[in-house]
């Protein structure tokens, strides 16, 4: 069962990324001039405030929460980030990151226990666009139980992440941290773009996000397809649309100068792919240029986001970073 619910986040709500429909709110700009206590007294008086979630449900709060539950990764990170530790009363089963996560009252996974968000007394909980399908029904009753939900948009590019990181900043108090923190992501990603830049040709690519026998791999359109244009590679696999499933001889004949894995519920997985039938006349597997990457750093559309762009370019390019 945990290796089911490691491909799905590693995979199956990547693939989901790109169902994202909510309406971006429009963030005003933190005065430069001012210092953060003034910035922070702004926000705080901001309050009472409504916003519209990614399902269009105007959500007023009368002021910052002070308990709260999430229910989803990326959300997690994203509060933990905005300096809400003691604030946060409840989060997944699956939550991971940071250490100060796993301290906390779980709630359940993509099957979440009602009863039990209820009776925590959250002031808020936040859902995710991404998992409406099987938990639409569990959060009407939390809603009916006189409990606010927001359900945060499922960010389908780095432009909608920062919003959201902004947007889950203002319901919480901590619009200028969340603004900070956007701010910091914007730089991390413009250093690795600047780095990547100066390479004269680019590396072919094959992502993979899960294993044998049925390997799943980002085409045109996807998240990790944004993430490979933004570090100067070519993906072998964006002559189609979405996520989908390729074959281990198309693999073969495509012939990747790097294999990236982007999934970890597998032991020794580099080690497997090397010794897949025929893959040691792909150029990446010649080259040893097999890595896997932490999938959550990809997945997750939260604060380490910019970080898991890094680590994709320092795999692909480890002699612009020199390594």
């Amino acid at each position: 069962m945990k290796k089911i619910w490691q491909l799905g986040l590693a995979s199956l709500l990547a693939v989901l990324l790109l169902a994202g429909c909510g309406t971006k709110e429009e963030t005003k700009p933190v005065e430069t001039d001012q210092t953060a206590e003034q910035q922070t007294e702004q926000v705080e008086a901001a309050f009472p405030i409504t916003l519209k979630d990614a399902v269009g449900n105007d959500i007023t709060l009368e002021e910052a929460p002070k308990t709260i539950v999430s229910m989803m990764p990326s959300n997690t990170e994203i509060l933990f980030a905005l300096g809400l530790n003691n604030e946060i009363v409840g989060v997944n089963d699956y939550d991971n990151y940071p250490a100060e996560a796993l301290e906390k009252e779980k709630i359940g996974g993509m099957e979440f226990n009602v009863e039990k968000i209820v009776g925590m007394n959250p002031d808020i909980v936040f859902a995710h666009e991404s998992g409406l399908g099987m938990g639409e029904a569990g959060l009407q009753q939390i809603r009916d139980a006189g409990v606010k939900v927001f359900v945060v948009k499922n960010a389908i590019d780095f432009n909608e992440t920062y919003t959201t990181i902004e947007q889950v900043g203002r319901a919480t108090g901590k619009l200028a941290e969340a603004q900070k923190i956007v701010e910091d992501m914007k730089a991390k990603v413009e250093d690795v773009k600047a780095k990547v830049a100066k390479v004269e040709t680019k590396k072919t690519v094959f992502v993979e996000t899960s294993d044998v026998p049925q390997i799943y791999t980002p085409g045109n359109g996807t998240f990790m397809q944004e993430i490979l244009d933004m570090v100067n590679a070519e993906n072998i696999a964006a002559d189609q649309e979405g996520w989908f499933e390729i074959s281990p001889e198309e693999i073969v004949s495509r012939n990747p100068e790097v294999i990236i894995v982007m999934y970890s519920y597998v032991p020794g997985i580099v080690d497997s792919v090397k010794a897949r039938p025929a893959f040691d006349t792909i150029t990446a597997v010649k080259n040893n240029a097999v890595i896997q990457v932490d999938e959550n750093l990809t997945s997750r559309t939260g604060p380490r986001l910019a970080e898991g762009l890094e680590e994709v370019a320092k795999a692909i390019y480890p002699e612009v970073f020199g390594e």
